[in-house]
């Protein structure tokens, strides 16, 4: 083959480190925010955080500045004013006066969707024995501030305890063999054999005498049922404890006819099969309901309460206000919608450094300082662009949402990405970088922005309907149900195009599933 040169034309696409920094900034929550400013700060020289005695209106962050304003300060300095700027020129009649008083008080608790409840379990479960005086129980938020696990809590009654020292060992080590529950997962033998080896079935066997004394010992102390090595197990011991207790809202034979069911399957109580559990009992279908209820009142996790759960507490990247009353014009609320001053960075160019960096010339050290100093710059540019575009997305979902701001769910319209993306001119996924772990804050809650997105269900008379306001509608048909005949999936979903919504049954379990109610069976009162 012949050598020869030839030229051809192509087009690329390149990633620039600063495009990349943009579009990974984006998707972000607050917190990873956050910690990539710390990062930052730390590595960065020229980057520093401003003080927070100076004026808000020397950085741009007067709420007069408007989007266009941003944009003639020095690129040294974040300057919010375009997120945290009014947003009447988003909106149309924003501007509308409305006094601080006119604002409801709202707040949101971060959730929208119904997550498991155990309402229902703990009302009749043994009270602690260690109340104060007056007789109150401990508070959830001192439960809450408190760090005391469950261990040190068993560690702390077992002092009290007058023990050998091995039997005080042994109890100490099925004390840190507890879940966080207050179970014990292994049997006594696995334990024994984990601690003295397969080889020393003697020590084996002394090690199980043991431990069966220690577990005697541990189930005996508070919260009731913790030590248990299985629910029936858990449940029958905190009605060993009433029985011994005699309370008062505890029938002497309904905790017998409980501790029998207890004895039986839990599959049979889970069904709620009040025949055969009245037969296997051998007590009346009143008697055996009494049981049942009162089994449901105990604590199934006695270490519930002592469980570190981590709170995340959701700080909102957006705030929504109402601005008043109603336009006269167009009878319609509008809405002021602005990025939350507590999330806004307070960073600009260290000033020194810079000038510094100008009077010097020459060397290879200048050229690399040179570079952090654009790599600032650009950090800086990158978020202030990050709020922008969650500013912008937020206003144009507050604008297709209106009704739900003002209706709640079941006003909710059918909205994806596409629509967004097409009225703003950007692309599908960066309109899902923007709506991932953000949050908005609005006088009905606090929803992530992914929230007042969701599909459509035809309608008869040709339009669509939110899957987010069929949802809303099938909690409330069974809010309103008849606990003695609740409503099957087949009867939700009659409701539902008694309404002129077209939902097959299968949807409708589907949904029902997502709010976390369960089906028709389990939801009838005995």
């Amino acid at each position: 083959m012949k050598p020869g040169l030839s030229l051809r034309v192509s087009q690329h696409l390149t990633l620039t480190p600063q495009l990349q920094q943009s579009i990974r900034l984006l998707q972000l929550s607050t917190l990873e925010l956050t910690q990539e400013i710390e990062q930052m700060l730390d590595e960065n020289p020229f980057l520093e955080r401003m003080s927070d005695e100076a004026p808000r209106e020397e950085f741009g962050l007067d709420s007069a500045d408007t989007p266009a304003q941003a944009d003639d300060y020095s690129a040294d300095e974040v300057l919010f004013s375009a997120a945290t700027g009014s947003s009447a020129e988003a909106l149309p009649d924003a501007d509308t006066p409305g006094s601080a008083a006119d604002e409801p008080d709202w707040g949101g608790d971060g959730s929208v969707e119904m997550a498991p409840s155990d309402a229902e379990w703990g009302g009749d479960a043994p009270a602690s024995q260690h109340n104060d005086a007056e007789g109150d129980g401990i508070e959830a938020t001192e439960l809450a501030q408190s760090e005391e696990s469950l261990a040190a809590f068993l560690h702390r009654q077992a002092l009290a305890l007058r023990l050998s020292e091995i039997d005080r060992a042994a109890l100490y080590f099925l004390i840190e063999s507890l879940n966080d529950d207050g179970y014990l997962e292994d049997s006594l033998e696995e334990l024994a054999s984990a601690l003295a080896g397969p080889q020393n079935p003697e020590q084996i066997e002394e090690l199980v005498h043991r431990f069966t004394v220690a577990q005697r010992l541990l189930q005996s102390l508070e919260p009731v049922g913790v030590g248990a090595r299985n629910l029936a197990e858990c449940l029958t011991l905190q009605l060993n404890a009433l029985a011994r207790e005699r309370a008062p809202a505890a029938d002497p034979q309904t905790v017998q006819t409980a501790l029998r069911i207890c004895q039986q399957p839990l599959q049979m109580l889970a069904r709620r099969d009040l025949r055969r559990l009245t037969q296997v009992c051998g007590d009346s279908q009143e008697g055996t309901r009494a049981a049942m209820a009162l089994i449901a009142r105990l604590e199934p996790h006695p270490g519930r309460r002592f469980a570190n759960v981590q709170r995340n507490v959701i700080v909102p990247d957006v705030i929504v206000r109402k601005t008043g009353r109603a336009n006269g014009r167009d009878g319609r609320q509008h809405f002021i919608v602005q990025i939350n001053p507590d999330v806004l960075p307070r960073l600009r160019v260290h000033d020194i450094y810079a000038g510094a960096l100008r009077g010097h010339r020459g060397g290879a050290g200048h050229q690399g300082m040179q570079q952090r100093l654009q790599e600032a710059r650009w950090f800086i540019k990158n978020i202030q662009q990050r709020f922008d575009t969650i500013l912008r997305v937020s206003r144009a979902i507050v604008e297709r949402q209106k009704n739900f701001f003002t209706h709640g769910e079941l006003a909710m319209r059918p909205l994806v990405l596409r629509d967004i993306a097409d009225e703003l001119g950007l692309h599908e996924s960066t309109i899902s970088r923007v709506t991932t772990a953000k949050y908005m804050a609005t006088p009905i809650g606090t929803y992530e922005l992914k929230y007042f997105f969701g599909s459509g269900l035809g309608t008869e008379t040709g339009g669509n309907a939110s899957s987010t306001a069929v949802r809303a509608l099938i909690r409330q048909f069974v809010a309103a149900e008849s606990q003695a005949k609740p409503l099957s999936d087949s009867q939700l979903a009659d409701l539902l195009k008694e309404q002129g919504i077209e939902c097959a049954r299968r949807t409708v379990a589907k949904y029902r599933e997502a709010l976390k109610i369960a089906p028709a069976n389990l939801r009838r009162t005995l």
